[in-house]
């Protein structure tokens, strides 16, 4: 235990200069007699997200440790939970959280002050022109393929000869580490994260940063924190585009990106379901209550053609992304077909347009790219 709690020692929050266990920032921590280590490191929303990183390397390079899993909170949500820490050697299996310890009392209600506080003052949009356009790929809901119309898009702009980066915001689930098939801790260069490359695209997600199997328990502002620092901390260099795979819904992430940056525009990917219809009609309203264009809508998983007849069969019914479309008065600007290669593709690491261009799924991807850019150019300029 003095060997991990010394590593850790070593580590020191940018943001305050002391180290991560001077500043009891470092909480739980557990070990096993097979070398496995997990602690809790609390995170707050001024301080670097790379500090996950560096405590979990730190322990990493200590001899006989085998795995090391760093769960992170915000010290908000501990401020009422005592501290504690575990000097003891833990069961074998981690796996079972502990409930913190409540002295035999139920939670306590919160107290409200008898004037009530300002709220918040919203920060002002910050430019960051070398990222070009920035374009929002974003849904109502989960499953309908946000993330793979999102990656398959940025490969076909780069397939077209632009600079192109992408970033997952989707802070609660990143994919773009297993789309793309690339997975290592970026290398911080001149107090700059280096982003990762994969298909001719630059690619940042917090799923580099933390555990594959870490839930992120985070409030809106960690979220906010760290959206604008993989905006202005990456060097992204100059680029024509920059993607961004957002979560579904119009929650935290959607509302700190709209807040950090100028976006020059959204894409709303849906299905023909009648549920999912609904569920983007909010997500295009969003986009349009806080000013960022909606470039159109692209309805996924729109048919499956039959193999022997070339015949399209509707499996989620027709429609529902030209339904979206005419209620709110924006262009369809694709139909993609469900093919079974483009989720082989997400699971290896090898989207559609890059490994099979002959597609039909692919030549719509590319040819929605190609109306993104058009749109874009029609409501900015070359």
């Amino acid at each position: 235990m003095e060997r991990i709690t010394g590593a850790l020692a070593a580590v020191r929050n940018p943001r305050t200069g002391a180290d991560v266990m001077a500043a009891d920032m470092v909480r739980d921590i557990a070990t096993t007699v097979d070398g496995k280590v997990r602690f809790t490191l609390l995170l707050a929303a001024d301080d670097d997200a790379t500090l996950v990183r560096d405590v979990r390397q730190a322990v990493e390079a200590l001899a006989g440790i085998t795995d090391v899993r760093v769960d992170v909170r915000d010290p908000a949500q501990t401020e009422s939970t005592p501290a504690r820490r575990a000097p003891t050697t833990a069961p074998q299996s981690m796996n079972q959280p502990q409930a913190p310890a409540t002295g035999g009392m139920g939670r306590a209600l919160p107290v409200m002050d008898a004037a009530p506080k300002a709220p918040p003052k919203v920060p002002e949009p910050v430019a960051y022109p070398q990222l070009g356009r920035i374009i929002a790929v974003s849904s109502g809901k989960g499953g309908v393929g946000k993330s793979t119309v999102a990656v398959n898009l940025a490969v076909a702009l780069a397939k077209m000869g632009k600079r192109v980066g992408i970033m997952d915001a989707d802070i609660y689930g990143p994919n773009l580490p297993l789309m793309l098939g690339v997975d290592a801790a970026p290398s911080v260069v001149d107090e700059k994260i280096i982003p990762l490359e994969a298909y001719g695209i630059k690619v940042m997600s917090i799923g580099f940063l933390i555990e594959k199997e870490q839930p992120a328990i985070w409030r809106g502002p960690i979220v906010m924190k760290i959206l604008t620092q993989f905006l202005k901390d990456v060097a992204w260099g100059q680029l024509d585009y920059f993607l961004v795979d957002m979560p579904p819904g119009t929650g935290d992430a959607q509302l700190s990106l709209v807040q950090a940056t100028q976006v020059h525009g959204a894409v709303i990917v849906t299905t023909p379901q009648q549920v999912s219809v609904g569920d983007a009609l909010r997500g295009v309203k969003m986009f349009e209550r806080t000013a960022v264009p909606v470039l159109g809508i692209v309805e996924n998983m729109s048919y499956f053609e039959n193999p022997e007849t070339g015949k399209p069969i509707a499996v989620f019914g027709t429609g529902g992304g030209a339904r979206l479309a005419a209620e709110t008065n924006l262009p369809l600007i694709g139909q993609v077909p469900l093919d079974p290669r483009i989720q082989e593709g997400g699971d290896t690491g090898r989207p559609i347009v890059d490994a099979e261009p002959t597609s039909r799924a692919a030549k719509e991807l590319e040819a929605i790219a190609q109306r993104v850019v058009e749109r874009l150019v029609g409501i900015y300029g070359s």
